[in-house]
């Protein structure tokens, strides 16, 4: 589909479909309608202008097929038409199809072969690539035609109807070449074509009901050759059962409709999106057996969706680093400047070890972060940052430096620039402006303000949230943003003055403040020995993320959902160790924040994008899916790990098997469902959200992105 392939789609041919009689004339008329570069037939007509431009979009035909009978009269006609035909400039193909005109069913054969021609032009052009013209032949062909349209979708029916009587000669016994032309004025105000209608395809046909959904295939008709004489109209041997299969479907609809929903339901371990549930079953079908890929990663940006897990620190890329690096180097006295950039030729920077240990001892870490984001190249940036921990694949184990390892991009960034009061207005826009450029509508950011202002956190923290509101209307955006403050495990001591904080903020800032996280090295305490320390959070109801389970054993996510409460859970990859624990999550909803990049660089898993990562294990998403645990797919630190949302979904279908894009798009309502929102603010935004993809999946075709 368009908006998910990045390569140029080749549109099959359009198809004009009539139906004739004796009156040859109607096919040029109705090509002259829909086709006029091809066939200027209206151009002395007193509405020329506003016939064109009810055409102005229609996909021009380049095959005309007609159904006609054997009869003599009708044999004379179809050779008017292919010497019209012979005279145009660039002349479409032209098929026919014939009944046997002395047939004592001829009105039934004739009804079965209009309906199986509609069909196999459906297939061949697509509906939206199908004209209908119901201006020719006897009423009940026109009928039937138009119900074909109806049921197998068309992009307009049309006719031509006579508004002067008598006709003037040329148009009551016209001549091909005469047809060929444009009219006169006073021959073409005669005539007046119309768009009667238009057709979708109707659901209940493509519900398999046993014997299979009704396609040209199973109801096949064979193709004559490019029409040139009588010898090239096919009679067609007549075949029932395509209309017969078409009345029983009709008396048999809702119910098939509703098995096929049925079959849906049991095979789903989650509820997708309610507007998804609208669209026909062919479509249902295509994007529950679409693989999502590289092709989807624009529809994947362009859907709204809602970020659970991303660290302030780690969530700009170096470009915007540098810029917010700009900003506050431009407020810096001349005298400020000289010492950083003196200071930093003492600094260690061949040592990945040492150089971050140096800036972080440093008084002056902020501006000397400034300063190295000012005065390095991105080439030197990125060899510092990137190229000591590259491949980044289970660097907690694999890597001289651990943990640390991963965190190594960050140390430019985070803690280093939000600690300057000037970089938090750059900071702001640069985050809003990702956030629009990923298709994010909700984001909740998380970071440790008693870091950044260690004297002031609280104010900090209201610092910050003015910032972003003037970003957001700035930008004009919609998007909605909260914070959530971070205990870090290593700083038990501390753990419950973050906690006070978390709950003092959310009741100074109000719901800008959605909740309180503890992360850390899931090694240096365990969560019942922190749970005094989150009394208050218990007692205020404040919502709790818990990193847990990020290589460590199951029973380290056993405690942070029985002993600190978690509402949700930060990774919790390895619950599948723990059946018995991973039903009771899905019994209570808890949900897990995966982020498989992020996963795969510290913990280690196989991505089918890194051959080094080959011998990994497989990421555990698919079973976790499959046991119907709630998920969301999360970020963590897309600047450290060069991502976005969009390419975590990419990531995630990679690394775990494959995902279809139905299992996608149920994966994005999970990050609105799981939302630390006010129930009434997530329900509006999960049924805006509803609205925006359905209707931007039924602006997509049949192939690809669905």
């Amino acid at each position: 589909m368009s908006p998910s392939s990045t390569a140029a789609r080749i549109e099959p041919p359009a198809i004009l479909l009539c139906t004739l009689g004796t009156t040859w004339a109607v096919v040029p008329e109705i090509l002259g309608f829909i086709a006029p570069e091809r066939l200027d037939l209206y151009r002395n007509h007193p509405h020329c202008d506003r016939l064109r431009q009810e055409t102005a979009t229609f996909p021009r035909p380049g095959a005309i097929w007609v159904v006609t009978t054997d009869a003599p009269q009708t044999t004379d006609s179809l050779m008017q038409l292919a010497a019209w035909r012979d005279r145009l400039t660039d002349p479409p193909e032209l098929r026919v199809w014939r009944v046997d005109s002395g047939a004592a069913d001829e009105v039934t054969a004739m009804r079965e072969l209009i309906l199986r021609a509609v069909l196999a032009a459906s297939e061949r052009a697509t509906p939206d690539r199908l004209l209908l013209s119901l201006a020719g032949g006897r009423k009940t062909m026109s009928a039937d035609l138009q119900r074909a349209g109806t049921l197998f979708g068309s992009r307009a029916m049309l006719h031509v109807i006579d508004v002067v009587y008598p006709l003037p000669d040329a148009l009551f016994k016209p001549d091909p070449a005469r047809l060929a032309a444009p009219l006169a004025a006073d021959e073409s105000a005669a005539l007046l074509p119309l768009i009667v209608g238009r057709g979708q395809r109707a659901e209940h046909l493509d519900v398999d009901d046993g014997a299979g959904r009704v396609t040209a295939a199973r109801f096949p008709l064979p193709e004559p050759p490019p029409f040139g004489s009588a010898d090239d109209a096919r009679l067609w041997p007549y075949q029932p059962g395509l209309a017969e299969e078409l009345d029983r479907r009709e008396r048999e609809g809702q119910r098939l409709l509703g098995n096929f929903f049925g079959q849906l339901a049991q095979t789903e371990h989650h509820e997708n999106w309610r507007g998804l549930y609208r669209l026909p079953p062919r479509r249902i079908d295509e994007l529950r057996h679409t693989r999502l890929d590289a092709r989807h990663r624009p529809l994947l940006v362009a859907l709204p969706k809602a970020e659970l897990h991303c660290h302030i620190g780690g969530v700009l890329a170096l470009p915007a680093q540098r810029q917010v690096a700009a900003a506050v180097w431009d407020v810096l006295t001349a005298d400020e400047r000289a010492r950083a950039q003196d200071e930093l030729t003492r600094i260690p920077w061949t040592d990945p070890a040492g150089w971050p240990a140096a800036l972080r001892a440093s008084a002056r870490r902020a501006i000397l972060a400034v300063a190295a984001l000012i005065e390095f190249d991105d080439a030197r940036l990125n060899a510092l940052l990137y190229a000591p921990t590259e491949p980044r694949l289970a660097l907690r184990t694999r890597h001289p430096l651990g943990f640390a390892a991963y965190e190594l991009p960050g140390e430019l960034s985070g803690s280093a620039l939000l600690g300057h009061p000037a970089a938090l207005q750059p900071y702001a826009r640069a985050i809003v402006a990702q956030a629009r450029t990923d298709g994010l509508w909700s984001l909740e950011l998380r970071g440790s303000p008693h870091k950044y202002r260690p004297a002031d956190p609280l104010g900090w923290l209201a610092d910050f949230q003015a910032a972003m509101k003037s970003a957001v209307r700035e930008a004009g955006s919609m998007l909605r943003w909260g914070f959530i403050l971070i205990a870090d495990r290593r700083q038990r001591d501390r753990v419950a003055a973050v906690v006070d904080l978390a709950c003092d903020a959310r009741e100074r800032l109000g719901e800008a403040v959605l909740g309180c996280d503890l992360a850390g090295d899931e090694g240096t305490a365990r969560p019942e020995e922190l749970a005094p320390a989150f009394e208050r959070a218990f007692d205020s109801c404040l919502p709790l993320t818990i990193h847990a389970g990020e290589g460590e054993a199951a029973d380290r996510i056993w405690q942070a959902a029985y002993r600190l409460h978690a509402d949700r859970i930060g990774h919790g990859l390895t619950l599948l160790e723990r059946p018995e624990l991973l039903a009771k999550f899905r019994e209570r909803r808890i949900a897990l924040e995966l982020c498989p990049t992020s996963n795969r660089e510290v913990v280690g898993f196989a991505d089918p994008a890194l051959p080094a990562s080959a011998d990994l294990p497989r990421y555990p998403l698919r079973e976790l899916w499959a046991a119907g645990l709630p998920l969301t797919l999360c970020t963590d630190n897309p600047g450290l790990s060069r991502t976005t949302l969009a390419d975590e979904y990419l990531a995630a279908s990679r690394m775990s098997g494959g995902l279809s894009l139905w299992e996608a798009l149920a994966l994005i309502r999970q990050g609105f469902l799981h939302a630390f929102l006010p129930a009434t603010e997530r329900e509006a935004l999960i049924k805006q959200a509803d609205a925006a993809i359905f209707q931007r999946l039924t602006g997509l075709d049949g192939e690809g992105g669905a």
